[in-house]
């Protein structure tokens, strides 16, 4: 009997690939990325403190207010939006980017420009 891998399964293997290569320090944090049904979170992590640096997600209020719905691409830029005014808050301008193992399109391509286009480089 053939069995077909999860989708979940091989998102979590293709992570663990890129988490072996990228790596966030407290002058370059990783940008990681974590997209579910309903809502998008994007986080700055210092890997080698281990602590996150700054949060943004569709479940804050001020971005959420502004949503038609929390899981699209819109909510996606307002999420990269946000994230990179914290970032440039706290003095934070270089990351480099964690899709967390999901395909470079759609709603995590268009967090990563909105963060770039809000100032953060990656």
């Amino acid at each position: 009997m053939i069995t077909k891998p999860s989708r979940a399964k091989a998102r979590i293997k293709r992570h663990y690939r890129i988490r072996n290569k990228v790596n966030g320090t407290a002058q370059c944090p990783r940008l990681a990325v974590f997209r579910s049904n309903k809502h998008m979170y994007a986080q700055l992590i210092d890997d080698a403190a281990g602590c996150t640096l700054a949060a943004a997600s569709t479940m804050e209020a001020e971005i959420a207010s502004k949503l038609e719905t929390t899981s699209n691409i819109a909510a996606a830029q307002a999420v990269g939006e946000a994230i990179a005014k914290k970032a440039i808050e706290k003095g934070i301008t270089e990351a480099v980017f964690d899709r967390g193992g999901y395909v470079y399109h759609g709603k995590v391509k268009a967090l990563a420009d909105a963060a770039r286009e809000a100032g953060l480089q990656f």
